[in-house]
């Protein structure tokens, strides 16, 4: 098991003020590291809901929070389906929500997982093995187009088109059951490595943003996320990915927006107030000292939104 080195923790939960007695929701809890640190400072009596689809994260998070175990509702499931777990778990509001985007070290760390190109395991990448789509269906079975889309996307590779055809005439040959195997050919292509990153390391990840549905999911439970909170409560993303970031700011600034009405209009009509205020104008990044004790936080972005009080 790798280490387990949660990103920007101390400021994740300074940003999420959490107080005691008070309900929160980590709809990622990975291997708890966040959700240790929530847990901490909200007894004690808050309690806190640990969402996350993989099983093997579950069960290491139940082991890591045991001594918070009658303040924890742990909870095998997709984020993307936020308001029926709380509606499920019987909460009807929040005081905070922590989405902790991407993947764990502990998922990277271990090869029958298919993450990493690093060590040889199977072309796997699903967070949830209950669902049917792997990687290896993508690059055995799905049109190259499609495949080009995927890499160009959701990997932003500008070789997306050279690594995709290589990718179709190696499959006609034998098929891809192996990490090795599609880095080795990821690799032939874009040439010797001119920085410390690994040519496949874009591919690798758009497979694996293809394989979750990682956008889709964002998209979906950012609002749910919004709407769950409690006035003056807040939302804490973390993301790694330029995609995540912009679907992050597009929702935050969509939900801080008031009256659309055109200018012309001399009265409102629409209805619409503010439903947020974004509390970071620029995302916040991890320090320097950071980086360095954990590579993996290097294009970490955090943005904070809180709930609007209403007026009475």
């Amino acid at each position: 098991m790798c280490e387990h080195v949660p990103v920007m923790v101390k400021e994740a939960v300074e940003w999420l003020a959490c107080s005691p007695g008070e309900t929160f929701v980590d709809c990622t809890v990975g291997l708890g590291g966040h959700s240790a640190a929530i847990l901490e400072r909200i007894q004690p009596s808050g309690n806190l809901v640990a969402i996350d689809s993989d099983a093997d994260s579950l069960k290491e998070a139940r082991e890591r929070l045991s001594r918070w175990k009658e303040n924890v509702t742990f909870v095998r499931d997709n984020f993307r389906n936020l308001a029926e777990i709380l509606k499920q778990v019987g909460v009807e509001q929040v005081k905070g929500i922590l989405f902790d985007l991407g993947m764990s070290s502990a998922q990277v760390g271990t090869p029958s997982r298919g993450f990493s190109f690093c060590q040889d395991g199977p072309l796997d990448m699903r967070f949830d093995r209950r669902q049917s789509l792997t990687a290896a269906e993508i690059v055995n079975r799905y049109p190259e187009k499609e495949i080009v889309n995927i890499i160009r996307e959701f990997g932003e590779e500008r070789s997306a088109r050279r690594i995709a055809a290589a990718i179709v005439r190696g499959r006609e040959k034998s098929g891809f059951d192996s990490t090795t195997e599609l880095a080795g050919i990821v690799a032939e292509v874009l040439g010797p490595r001119r920085s410390a990153i690994h040519p496949a390391t874009r591919t690798f990840q758009a497979l694996r943003i293809a394989v979750n549905q990682e956008m889709g999911a964002l998209q979906v439970a950012l609002p749910q996320a919004i709407m769950a909170l409690k006035p003056g409560g807040r939302l804490v993303v973390l993301s790694y990915h330029s995609l995540e970031d912009r679907i992050v700011k597009e929702t935050f600034r969509e939900f801080q927006k008031g009256c659309i009405c055109p200018p012309t209009f001399p009265v409102c009509r629409c209805g619409r107030s503010p439903e947020v205020e974004i509390l970071t104008r620029k995302p916040i990044t991890p320090s320097p000292g950071q980086v360095r004790d954990n590579p993996r936080s290097r294009s970490a972005r955090m943005r904070v939104c809180e709930r609007k009080r209403r007026n009475t």
